[in-house]
């Protein structure tokens, strides 16, 4: 069975960091590119960030770039996702993706 399952989520200040954890279970993870999507409160899916099987290749939205650095360990059949940075806009459930399969999301809340 394919999982993903995501964690790391947090209320945090502006400014402030967080890194996501995405532990991925049930299919050959160095096999397929990743992806961070987000949904903020009473909005639609927002693509985030994608990183290639490899680890080598990374695409970023214009809203996160420069402050959002995605990357993997494929030993650990893990993505991550460091956040620097964080503004309100960033408040979001953050679910990672194959494209197909999905995980539960993990909450991040940028507030204070």
């Amino acid at each position: 069975e394919v999982q993903l399952v995501e964690s790391g989520g947090a209320l945090v200040q502006p400014g402030g960091s967080l890194r996501l954890s995405c532990a991925a279970s049930g299919f050959t993870f160095r096999g397929y590119a990743m992806t961070w999507v987000r949904q903020a409160p009473g909005k639609g899916l927002e693509w985030v960030s994608e990183l290639d099987s490899g680890g080598g290749s990374t695409t970023y939205a214009d809203s996160v770039k420069g402050r959002f650095t995605i990357s993997r360990d494929n030993a650990k059949n893990t993505l991550y996702l460091q956040m620097n940075s964080l503004k309100p806009e960033d408040t979001a459930v953050y679910y990672c993706t194959t494209g197909r399969a999905w995980g539960q999301g993990t909450q991040v809340t940028v507030s204070g």
